[in-house]
């Protein structure tokens, strides 16, 4: 099992796609070889933009399957990424911006979600909570400005808590049964102001999970799953509002394999971030996490962060890393 945020938005729909059949990308290939060297069963993706036929994830699989890599099951939905509103969502004043969308983008699916697998993905049975208004959480972490409700009563009605999305994507693995991938790609907790819109929606679309298992929303599995993404939030350092991350690393019903990787280790001395960004600020962070329900034996993990020259690679991959872990029953 494994999450990776591939960075493979692109600034117009459709470019992606282009991008892919051209095959002379460098960031695309580099993503291949990355893949292609921990070759997963199943991997969430992140950052990879959504087409509403799927052409661009097939094109992406294709490529993979040349490179050695086979997944004949691969799903995306729409997620809330580019998503128009018709409303001024973040208060400047101004419309029809990245940032009056449901989730931050230029255009709709810019910067998705997308599950590949070796296994059949039990598709008509996906729960898509991606449309969940963030008001309809319970005891939501709701911005305010100055007492009031930010930035207007009438986007609050209408916000979902989603940035991306929040899935529940069942897949029949053989020998094992259905094991249920619990995903989603939280928002940075950054690029706000005093009313810490974005570190609040982060805090929340994590603790979402903590409803989801409580049975909140309906039935949950109580076995065999996998809580797995990018939660863009770290324990210890970087910006945001930790006790939702600190519960998702704690909760009894889950397991935390706390993979490490060299090149992290090399780079700060902590081997479990997964992220590579800019220093000082935010740094390197542990943001993408993959966490197996108690049942599982853990037989390894790790954070795919080598040195040497497989080291540029995933570098010109993305500035996030793969991270992996190898379960059993």
């Amino acid at each position: 099992m494994a999450t990776f945020n591939t960075e493979l938005a692109r600034k117009g729909p459709v470019l992606l796609l282009r991008d892919i059949t051209r095959g002379d990308d460098p960031q695309i290939a580099a993503v291949v070889e990355v893949l292609v060297a921990t070759a997963p069963d199943i991997v969430a993706l992140q950052g990879f933009d959504y087409d509403l036929t799927g052409e661009a994830l097939r094109a992406f699989a294709a490529a993979l399957a040349e490179a050695g890599l086979d997944y004949p099951h691969v799903f995306a939905a729409r997620p809330n990424t580019g998503l128009h509103t018709g409303l001024d969502m973040d208060g400047n004043g101004r419309l029809a911006e990245a940032r009056d969308a449901q989730g931050y983008g230029y255009f709709s699916g810019q910067g998705g979600m997308a599950v590949m697998s070796r296994y059949p993905i039990i598709t008509n049975e996906v729960q898509d909570f991606s449309s969940l208004l963030w008001k309809d959480m319970p005891d939501p972490m709701l911005p305010e400005r100055g007492g009031a409700a930010f930035p207007s009563d009438k986007v609050q009605a209408i916000q979902r808590l989603s940035t991306t999305a929040h899935w529940v994507v069942p897949v029949e693995v053989p020998g094992i049964g259905r094991v249920s991938l619990l995903t989603f790609h939280a928002s940075p907790p950054v690029f706000d102001g005093v009313e810490d819109l974005n570190g609040r929606r982060n805090h929340d679309e994590i603790i979402f999970w903590q409803h989801f298992l409580d049975g909140v929303f309906g039935a949950s599995p109580r076995e065999s799953f996998v809580l797995l993404g990018d939660a863009n939030q770290d324990p210890r350092a970087g910006e945001g509002i930790k006790d939702a991350i600190g519960w998702l690393l704690t909760d009894e019903r889950m397991q935390d394999a706390r993979p490490r990787g060299d090149g992290s280790a090399m780079a700060t001395g902590d081997p479990f971030d997964t992220a590579d960004w800019d220093t000082p600020r935010p740094g390197n962070l542990r943001v993408d996490y993959v966490l197996p329900s108690k049942d599982w034996i853990i037989v390894d993990a790790g954070v795919y962060w080598p040195t040497g020259p497989e080291g540029e690679t995933v570098a010109r991959a993305s500035r996030h890393r793969l991270v992996w872990v190898d379960l059993e029953r």
